[in-house]
């Protein structure tokens, strides 16, 4: 397997660093945090603000996330990605039990493409095309961890859906970089009392988030006594948002 490409992997770095700031960011910071020298840093994030995908502040000098990555997170056609994630999904809700759903930034939401009812024959509503907040939702959670979304969390109106959901910018950044960190996001109650769900993201070229997955059910069947998903619940997810991005990578 070839090496990494050293520039390429850096420059990814920086741009996961300024996704998840919760405001811009000094240069002397992202070396500190890349542990890298200034004049390198300031070489990478020079480029990514040629091409777009990184913006700096005229009054502070600080940098953050570009409107071109925004761009790059939005070229994806929805129903491509909902044909590719189709079979995926249908087989995470056979074999969790539960309902599946996938969805996409739209706005300052979650856009639901695909919904797979959970296979017990119990009445259920179709949600495709339905919008979700992003700071109450596992998916909207995977968007802003992964995606241009992260550019957004200044402007989120953080309404507070149960008393469960995340209403401090400061709360949610930390919970984005949590989920960064571990490769999905946890809800439990944040958007409905007593229903959990467990998602993942769909990635494009250059680790772009371009969607995210969800299994959604009630609270006491998918959470442990310590709100810690049973059943390897995110193995499953993220097993198959990795082989939905995979797919996509492949054939496009």
């Amino acid at each position: 397997m070839p090496a990494p490409i050293q520039s390429i992997e850096r420059a990814a770095n920086l741009l996961h660093l300024l996704a998840a700031a919760t405001e811009p960011v000094m240069l002397g910071e992202l070396a500190r945090m890349l542990d890298l020298p200034k004049p390198t840093v300031h070489g990478i994030v020079r480029t990514l603000v040629d091409v777009g995908f990184a913006a700096q502040e005229p009054e502070t000098g600080r940098y953050l996330i570009g409107p071109g990555l925004a761009r790059l997170g939005q070229t994806l056609d929805p129903h491509l990605l909902r044909s590719r994630a189709a079979n995926w999904a249908d087989q995470l809700a056979a074999t969790t039990g539960l309902e599946v759903q996938l969805g996409v930034l739209s706005g300052n939401g979650v856009l639901l493409l695909h919904h797979v009812f959970r296979p017990d024959g119990s009445p259920q509503r179709l949600r495709i095309d339905e919008r979700q907040p992003l700071h109450a939702t596992s998916l909207g959670q995977v968007l802003l961890a992964f995606s241009s979304a992260a550019g957004r969390l200044h402007s989120l109106e953080l309404h507070p859906f149960t008393a469960a959901t995340i209403t401090s910018r400061t709360q949610l950044a930390r919970t984005m970089s949590q989920v960064r960190r571990q490769g999905y996001a946890v809800a439990d109650g944040t958007l409905t009392p007593g229903v959990a769900a467990v998602a993942a993201p769909i990635l494009h070229y250059a680790g772009v988030g371009v969607g995210a997955l969800a299994v959604v059910g009630r609270s006491a069947r998918m959470l442990d006594s310590r709100g810690r998903p049973r059943e390897r619940l995110p193995e499953r997810v993220v097993d198959a948002a990795t082989a939905i991005s995979l797919t996509l990578q492949e054939r496009l």
